[in-house]
């Protein structure tokens, strides 16, 4: 019989070994040459090899692929009651409460009314620049706002993420909803706009539909590449503002970049066409707006004096709308339109994937911080 006072080591057979042996090597992981206890008398055990044994798994181990895209499935409902609720939680505080959600947008769309359409009093050489410009500002806005959003998401959810247990692409995923839905408001404020400034209801309107969708996509592949950014490079925030100011300017926002191609390199013109951003304004302003359809330079026979005269009166404030609708006899360079969805929807696959993948790989880093 074995004495009682002898020491815990020795009795268990490890008297001499390495005393760090069978300890975690880090959070979620075992060594595998750590050597476990004599349980039934026979030869030791890997603790790696016995916990597999008996079905034990380390508690922050990465899951596959499909089974992390499963625990996301089930979690579905919670992060679409998630983001209704952070949206709600919004303006609580707010006297007028969730009428901001309206309000916000149709103020956004009466500050560039004001100065685009009122104080500048300049158009571009775009016919309904107002609509033009608000229809941009809204659909950049949704991309760059999931972007920011979504680059402190864990850091700002730590708490969370080390109370519970849950695949943690369900919170970039909650806030690229929440601004999926903030978007859909501003469509409702966008739509009357654009029938004020005499845009009909089309058929073409339903293509906006697809083009929203492909964005959101694109929108939830970034939104996960910048939370993984965010949340292991501090400075990714502070530079994140500087990068979203270029993407604007580079995005046709607040101008054509079809109608670029008397002035800058016909390769240049087709880069910023494809760039993402650009590309979701462009589909959706093509569907909302006739005038966009009937601008777009090579739409209509080439004609050197209409063209002319879009460059020289279709700029100048107060002329008739028919010289700027002119743009249209132009000669067009840069990519070809026909491919705009075919851009879209690969910009939205590659962002999904490459997203996915890169935060997938860091998911048992998040919550160290």
């Amino acid at each position: 019989m074995t004495d009682q006072k002898t020491p815990l080591r020795a009795r268990l057979g490890l008297a001499g070994r390495d005393p760090n042996a069978g300890r975690l090597a880090g959070p979620g992981q075992l060594r595998t040459t750590d050597l476990g206890v004599d349980v039934n008398g026979g030869a030791g055990l890997w603790l790696a090899d016995y916990a597999v044994e008996h079905g034990l798994r380390p508690s922050a181990e990465r899951p596959s692929i499909p089974t992390y895209l499963r625990q996301l499935w089930r979690r579905v409902h919670f992060i679409l009651a998630f983001a209704t609720a952070r949206n709600i939680a919004m303006y609580t505080e707010a006297r007028l409460g969730q009428l901001w959600q309206v309000l916000t947008p149709l103020l956004n769309a009466g500050v560039y009314w004001l100065i685009f359409g009122k104080l500048l009093d300049i158009n571009r050489g775009i016919p309904n620049y107002l609509g033009f410009v608000v229809t941009g500002v809204f659909v950049f806005n949704f991309t760059q706002r999931a972007f920011i959003s979504t680059s402190r998401v864990m850091t700002d959810s730590l708490e969370l993420i080390r109370a519970l247990h849950f695949p943690r692409a369900a919170l970039p995923l909650a806030y690229v909803m929440i601004e999926f839905q903030q978007m859909l408001l501003s469509m409702v404020v966008l739509v009357p706009i654009l029938l004020l400034t005499h845009e009909p209801l089309t058929w073409y309107w339903l293509l906006a539909i697809p083009a929203l969708l492909l964005q959101t996509i694109f929108n939830v592949g970034v939104g996960l590449l910048a939370a993984r950014l965010g949340a292991q490079v501090n400075d990714f925030s502070q530079l994140l503002p500087f990068l979203m100011r270029t993407w604007l300017y580079a995005s046709g926002v607040l101008f054509s970049i079809q109608t670029l191609g008397h002035a800058v390199n016909s390769k240049i013109v087709a880069l910023l066409e494809i760039n993402p951003a650009a590309l979701y304004i462009t589909l959706i302003r093509n569907a909302l707006m006739v005038t966009q359809r009937e601008s777009a330079p090579g739409s209509k026979p080439f004609s050197a004096l209409r063209c002319a005269q879009w460059r020289t009166l279709g700029h100048t404030p107060h002329m008739p709308e028919k010289y700027q609708l002119y743009s249209a006899y132009c000669h067009y360079t840069g990519a070809n339109p026909a491919h705009f969805w075919y851009y879209a929807a690969g910009w939205a696959v590659v962002s999904i994937i490459v997203g996915f993948y890169f935060f997938w790989r860091a998911e048992t880093r998040y919550g160290r911080g």
